[in-house]
């Protein structure tokens, strides 16, 4: 189940809004999509998959409800990291962490 759309790492391209198929998120005037219907949620990792940024967390364990702490799961490598563990990207740099991004010229 979607847990986390982190508002440091998001860079506002909505595309976790556009590929989820069961329209979990909404956009906000901030840019930043929210988590507005968790419960449709149904944990196809789509979202994850196709964030550029890695600023998605979807737990594998949708019927474990505990409390998760963004810094904890980046800390862990967790955020995004979905897309690596199948083969999508395997070793990209996020583009939160690319280096133009980091001169702030992207």
């Amino acid at each position: 189940m979607i847990e986390i759309v982190s508002d440091t790492r998001c860079i506002s391209c909505n595309l976790c809004v556009s590929v989820c198929p069961t329209n979990v998120f909404d956009k906000t005037p901030s840019g930043v999509p929210t988590i507005a219907r968790q419960d449709d949620c149904q944990t196809c990792f789509m979202c994850e998959l196709y964030c550029p940024a890695d600023a998605l967390y979807v737990s594998p364990h949708p019927e474990q409800s505990e409390p998760l702490e963004e810094a904890t799961l980046a800390d862990a490598n967790l955020l995004g990291s979905y897309r690596e563990q199948i083969g999508w990207g395997p070793g990209r740099t996020p583009i939160t962490r690319h280096p133009l991004m980091l001169e702030g010229r992207l």
